[in-house]
């Protein structure tokens, strides 16, 4: 791995270089994790702990007429089973779930399947018993009896008037308003503005393609698990593997009828999420377990295929991109049709595609229409930029394909065109300061784009990214010990190094090196309300507490300092990490001492709602090799450019960089949902469902482009989700050059690239 940073503004504020921001310390819990000490969701192992298993249906679509749960409570060892009449009746309202939202008896019912199952895998009844073997065996004892109904499996076929309904209370929000008839079109949203008609008319070159992308899971290496305890006195301890502590609690609290204030939500460490880990699986099912079961903790665990059918993966869609330009390259008019999967309950994230699909460019003319559509597959969840990779693969094909047919150089086409401050997003907002011209520029004069790329099949592709980011409401808490460590209790799960990261911004604030800050990530009833670890979010809003947080704690020591020195608080000044007063000087650790020793404890508090979250761009360049025989795509070379914002810690951003780019890989040219014509899920494995190892990976390239979010104390800007969303496009460009066909559809596997090469041929 090669990296280099490009700072558009500077490594400074206010003309003030930094000490620790931009620094590579060790992470804070790095000793814990490659120890083996860090304790996951599945290694707590509380007193007389029952185990959960999960009842799924064998069916796509069907309506249960009955369910008969006698022989399995009565099979030796159990003690407890739930299905969802157990569950507390719930409200028609939406809740948030952390990168998304959700109607709560939709939520409820993908849980555990009330009336109809809706997708094969769909969760029907739960057992507790002594252990994990004989509940297994205590599912085969319950007794369904099904109605089956056929399936529909495309978006495009449950559009149709005659398609099987999956719910049939949905009706169609159609622009705002509601529809009055049973659909699959859970919604339809559009953003327009300027004169189509016009703008096609004023291009010399049109180019108008259709595009079909699989269902993909997120692929995080660490499944579902929960332990949970109803206690006698009513209330409700999780322990889980979650991005969202509180969107559990929430959860938990409204599917079982409690205040939120009876459930507690302990985090442990998560082997990874990428927006897949906000939704209570195994928590809800272990907590109806749990007081039915004589208030013992009941453990639930997912396996691999359990995951991989019936958690939440992302969106496969349809796409149609018709866009025109002038003969000097200026886009006069973009029009995009996108159809999302939602699985089997309204949300997918048809919105957020419509956002990015056209968000790098500067347009007039342009109107973009996004459908919502249920069809019998897992109700999707959050991955990575929600919907974006397949708007960019779409967007960035017909970009690509415009700039060749009027013989301009692919970047330089999309540098005419880039967005920049001042100009207005399709979907409505007006930019501020942002980067996506300078990773352009960035990446034109970087020598893998000036290096030729010589040998038959082989090709190069660029494509471009965008993502909105995110804030929310975060809090922390510190007090420092009477040696100068700073403890630094905060509530956003970690799975990027988010610790680290806030560290480092209150260590830069307090003038101290990041490794005298501990963090510590604590439970729901620990910390105020903190939104979810998604959205490219964390560090930005942690980082707008940390900074907040560091200047009070300085007024305070102030503060206590100038009662010590007996002199007012403006007599004493802060600098570098150093107090004074005239002649006298502490360090910060000196401080501490004199103060606990003398005047009292130093803590400190402040939570708030991080608001101007500054979008992040990328620009990818791709080279690949493609068998002519076997259709099989080599990855030669990878550069990934990205406006950052601020590097706070540069190997974490480009770690988030090259693990965005690795799933966009896997995304682009292997992974997939494959179903049969009955809806049943045939490659529930890892070794079915393929994703990339290191083997088929290149060395990736970072090259960190520094454009400060003004509205940042440090000016971050998120950095996880944008890379990801330009990889598939820039493969499909750099297949297109090495052996001349426009792949339309992901994934584009070797059958997919020998078939497009032989219909070409």
């Amino acid at each position: 791995m090669t990296d280099s940073t490009q700072q558009v503004n500077g490594h400074s504020t206010n003309g003030k270089a930094f000490k620790v921001i931009g620094t590579r310390p060790i992470r804070h819990d790095g000793v814990d994790k490659v120890t083996g000490r860090a304790l996951y969701a599945n290694d707590p192992h509380l007193p007389n702990t029952l185990y959960g298993k999960i009842l799924r249906s064998p069916h796509a679509h069907a309506r249960i007429r009955k369910i008969d749960t006698s022989k399995a409570e009565a099979y030796p060892g159990v003690h407890a089973v739930v299905t969802a009449a157990d569950m507390a009746e719930v409200a028609d309202k939406i809740a948030e779930m952390g990168e998304d939202a959700v109607n709560l008896r939709y939520l409820a019912a993908n849980i555990l399947a009330h009336d109809k199952v809706l997708y094969h895998g769909h969760a029907v009844a739960a057992v507790a018993a002594d252990s994990p073997h004989v509940a297994e065996e205590a599912l085969k004892l319950i007794e369904v009896d099904y109605e089956v109904l056929p399936p529909v499996l495309d978006v495009k076929e449950a559009m149709k008037e005659d398609a099987p309904i999956l719910l049939e209370d949905l009706r169609t929000d159609e622009l705002g308003k509601k529809g009055d008839k049973p659909t699959n079109v859970a919604a339809h949203i559009r953003h327009q503005r300027g004169d189509l008609e016009k703008g096609f008319a004023e291009a010399d070159v049109i180019v108008e393609r259709e595009f079909k992308t699989a269902m993909v899971h997120q692929g995080y290496i660490e499944p579902q698990a929960s332990t949970v305890i109803y206690k006698e006195d009513g209330r409700v301890e999780v322990i889980t593997s979650t991005q969202g502590p509180w969107q559990i609690r929430g959860q938990v609290a409204e599917l079982l009828g409690l205040p939120v204030g009876k459930v507690v939500v302990n985090p442990t460490e998560i082997g990874g999420g990428f927006g897949g880990k906000f939704t209570a699986y195994t928590d809800v099912p272990a907590a109806l377990l749990s007081r039915k079961a004589g208030h013992r903790p009941v453990k639930i665990a997912l396996s691999r295929t359990e995951v991989l059918r019936a958690t939440g993966p992302t969106s496969g869609s349809y796409i149609r991109v018709k866009m025109g330009a002038t003969k000097d390259g200026k886009i006069t008019a973009a029009q995009a049709e996108l159809i999302y999967e939602a699985g089997a309950f309204p949300g997918s994230p048809v919105g957020a595609a419509c956002g990015v699909i056209l968000a790098p460019y500067r347009l007039e003319n342009v109107q973009i229409d996004g459908y919502d559509v249920v069809v019998n597959k897992p109700q999707t969840g959050a991955y990575r930029a929600p919907g974006g990779t397949n708007a960019a693969f779409a967007s960035e094909t017909v970009i690509d394909e415009l700039a060749e047919k009027l013989g301009i150089d692919p970047l330089e086409f999309r540098r005419r065109n880039a967005a920049v401050e001042g100009d207005r997003r399709p979907d409505g907002p007006v930019y501020a300061r942002i980067g996506y011209l300078e990773t352009v520029e960035a990446a034109m004069n970087h020598p893998h784009y000036k290096t030729p790329l010589e040998g038959k099949y082989r090709g190069r592709g660029v494509a471009s990214g965008f993502w909105f980011n995110g804030g929310g409401q975060s809090c922390a808490e510190v007090n420092v010990g009477a040696d100068g460590i700073v403890n630094l209790i905060e509530g956003s799960t970690d799975i990027g190094g988010t610790r680290t990261s806030m560290a480092m911004q209150l260590a830069e604030t307090l003038g101290i090196p990041a490794e005298q800050v501990n963090p510590k990530v604590v439970n729901t009833e620990s910390i105020g309300f903190t939104s979810g670890t998604g959205g490219s979010s964390v560090t930005f809003k942690t980082g707008v507490v940390a900074y907040e947080l560091g200047k009070r704690l300085i007024n305070q020591m102030r503060e206590g300092l100038a009662s010590y020195w007996d002199v007012e608080v403006d007599a004493v000044h802060f600098a570098d990490g150093v107090f004074s007063h005239g002649d006298e000087k502490l360090t910060f650790s000196e401080a501490a001492k004199v103060l606990n020793d003398h005047v009292g404890p130093i803590v400190a508090a402040y939570g708030t709602t991080a608001r101007g979250a500054g979008p992040g761009f990328a620009t990818h360049i791709v080279d690949v090799e493609v068998d002519p025989e076997t259709g099989k795509v080599t990855i030669l070379r990878y550069t990934a450019v990205q406006d950052v914002g601020r590097a706070i810690h540069p190997a974490y951003v480009e770690g988030q960089i090259q693990g965005g780019v690795a799933q966009g890989v896997g995304w682009a040219l292997n992974e997939e949902y494959f179903y049969d014509a009955e809806g049943h899920l045939l490659n529930s494995s890892l070794l079915d469902y393929r994703m990339p190892t290191a083997l088929d990976l290149p060395m990736i390239d970072c090259v960190l482009v520094e454009v400060p979010n003004p509205t940042h104390p440090y000016g971050v800007r998120g950095v996880g989700e944008v890379p990801i969303v330009p990889p598939a496009a820039a493969l499909a460009n750099a297949i297109y050059r090495a052996v001349g066909v426009r792949m339309t559809e992901l994934p584009m596997n070797p059958a997919k690239v020998t078939s497009a090469m032989l219909q070409l041929a």
